[in-house]
């Protein structure tokens, strides 16, 4: 399972009894994996400073939940052609998520923890707060480019009469240059083919005999070609109407048709740039890696990296820049994520258990959907002696616990927190 369940109990002896009762009985239950959750000592200061961070961190882990999601729906969208391959490009610090988060350990030289906690939220704060004003610009302008192709392919697409036909005339087909002669393109429905080829001369004066082409088709019906004198051009498109044969206009520039092929081939060139297939290492536990590789044409000695490039620079190699920015700052996002997770651990710890700090954080993995409510059970077994009344309302939801704003689901006789991995559900 992609859930984890981060919990903390006081760390006096009775408690450290109960959280090894706890590891025997889910175990040999193979109800989750447990592992230790290493939190440093941090700064407390006063109290009423810490009920002031638990809220705002509350929201915090929100916005970081929400922002990781949107990332990785970005990555999804942007390996549209991939998308067996986007799990493989959420990582963590290089690693799978699973790995990192049960391995987790802070980053000093980032969070330093002997600064005010106050201090480590702001900078997480700042962190994710610019990691979403970038998203936002960059994937609006990836939204464009893609809206505009989408227009332009839906114009090479559609039916005879909609459809660019840039790429279905040429200039053979016109007679141009001439200051008496027109060449029209004419639909005529695929049931009428014999009579448009009885009637066209005859429409209207000065059609040119044997003058028509078919050049293509669809399901529905044909494009053809017809030269007349200029003069009955009015004349012509009325008769032809008359009959259900529709004049398409349309006037042959090949400056124009250049310009409007250029312009498909540069968004698509575009479009392409911003995601490229590479290379990429999934790196398990912290030395072995699995290689998705792709066929790239080397420039020079293919096997000497060029001057100043090292193997972390040559890993994002072949990637689109938007690709690229996603992978960095959703591993980014996510690892402050988890860091806001270990505070939010260190502040309802120190809120619910006291001065001075001593507490266990531990991290289960349920091994199962159908397990996390017999999980429940063995932990409000084991710790319903930090709080008979939440222990009690977990049994009883009409139970209330005085003073708490939290529905009961929410609150255990232990510090509880929930993590899920499942961030493209």
């Amino acid at each position: 399972m992609s859930e984890f369940w981060l919990i903390s109990a006081p760390g006096d002896k009775e408690n450290l009894q109960a959280l090894e009762r706890m590891n025997n009985v889910t175990s040999k239950s193979n109800l989750s994996h447990n592992t230790k959750f290493a939190i440093p000592d941090f700064k407390v200061g006063t109290l009423d400073s810490l009920v002031g961070l638990s809220d705002e961190l509350g929201k915090l882990d929100t916005f970081a939940e929400s922002l990781i999601k949107r990332t990785a729906q970005s990555v999804v969208e942007v390996m549209e052609d991939s998308k067996g391959k986007v799990h493989e490009n959420l990582l963590a610090n290089g690693v799978d998520l699973t790995s990192f988060v049960t391995h987790f350990e802070w980053d000093m030289a980032k969070y330093p923890a002997k600064q005010p906690l106050v201090s480590v939220v702001d900078t997480l704060a700042k962190q994710l707060a610019q990691i979403e004003t970038d998203l936002k610009s960059r994937t609006a302008a990836y939204s464009v480019l893609k809206a505009n192709l989408e227009n332009l392919e839906k114009k090479s697409t559609g039916n005879l009469f909609t459809r660019t036909l840039s790429d279905i005339v040429s200039k053979d087909d016109f007679v141009l240059d001439s200051e008496y002669l027109i060449t029209l393109l004419v639909i005529v429905p695929k049931s009428s083919y014999v009579q448009w080829q009885r009637t066209y001369e005859s429409l209207s004066d000065m059609v040119v005999p044997r003058s028509t082409k078919l050049i293509a088709e669809d399901k529905e019906a044909g494009l053809f070609t017809v030269t007349l004198f200029r003069k009955v051009t009015e004349d012509f498109k009325v008769k032809a109407k008359e009959n259900k044969f529709i004049v398409r206009e349309f006037y042959y520039d090949e400056n124009e048709i250049k310009r409007e092929r250029e312009e498909m081939n540069r968004l698509l060139s575009d479009k392409k740039q911003q995601y490229q297939t590479s290379c990429v290492a999934l790196k398990k536990g912290s030395a072995t890696y699995r290689d998705h590789k792709v066929k790239v044409t080397p420039l020079g000695n293919p096997a000497r990296p060029a001057a100043g490039q090292t193997d972390r620079d040559r890993e994002g190699e072949g990637e689109g820049p938007l690709l690229r920015w996603l992978k960095v700052n959703f591993s980014e996002a996510f690892i402050a994520w988890i860091h806001i997770k270990a505070l939010r651990v260190f502040v309802e710890s120190v809120l619910r258990y006291g001065l001075p700090v001593n507490f266990q954080a531990v991290l289960l993995q349920p091994q199962k959907k159908s397990a996390t409510k017999r999980l429940r059970e063995v932990l409000n077994s084991v710790f319903r002696h930090l709080d008979e009344v939440a222990a009690a309302s977990i049994l009883d939801a009409s139970v209330e616990i005085p003073g708490l704003q939290l529905s009961n689901q929410d609150y255990f006789p232990y510090v509880y927190f929930h993590i899920d991995l499942s961030l493209l559900d």
